[in-house]
């Protein structure tokens, strides 16, 4: 499909916008991928919050300098690109790391988010961390634990002392 200018300047547009907005983009190739692979792909990543789509490389390079991106490396925009916009960035790396496993014909480029930019290998080790929800219910697990040991250490010494009342009372009643 050939685009104006002008359509290209807005899918650009458009496109800085929403990499401003989510913060996160992850680079990949996907040369060798199927349509259905793609769709299969787009279905994992959808409950990440993530959107998966092929772009001329022209567009992402001109919206990545909208966006005031600094550091891109020029490899990234040669070669068939698709790119993963937004969700959290430890799941969506996480699916695509398990989908590549799945799929060899898909790789991993790069990552940037939040003003850092990952390599393929640092994307992998993202996604060994977890997501943003499985580390809070684990900080939230350890808090509970830490606070309901404190309160049995305080409890302590009042139940040990109401042990040796009640001990004391059955002496002296002669149990």
């Amino acid at each position: 499909m050939n685009l104006t200018k002008d359509q290209k300047k807005q899918k650009s547009q458009d496109l800085s916008q929403e990499i401003q907005e989510a913060g996160t983009l992850f680079f990949t190739a996907y040369q060798g991928l199927k349509f259905v692979d793609m769709a299969e792909l787009r279905a994992q990543l959808r409950p990440t919050g993530a959107k998966f789509r092929v772009e001329r490389n022209s567009i992402v390079e001109h919206a990545i300098s909208q966006a005031k991106i600094e550091g891109a490396d020029a490899k990234l925009f040669q070669g068939p690109t698709a790119i993963a916009v937004g969700g959290d960035i430890a799941a969506v790396a996480k699916a695509l790391v398990d989908f590549q496993k799945k799929f060899a014909a898909l790789k991993l480029r790069a990552c940037y988010s939040d003003g850092v930019w990952y390599s393929e290998d640092q994307v992998k080790q993202l996604a060994t961390i977890g997501t943003k929800e499985e580390n809070l219910s684990k900080l939230a697990g350890a808090l509970y634990s830490a606070v309901a040991q404190s309160a049995q250490v305080l409890q302590a010494p009042l139940r040990d002392l109401a042990y040796v009342i009640k001990a004391v009372e059955d002496k002296q009643n002669g149990k």
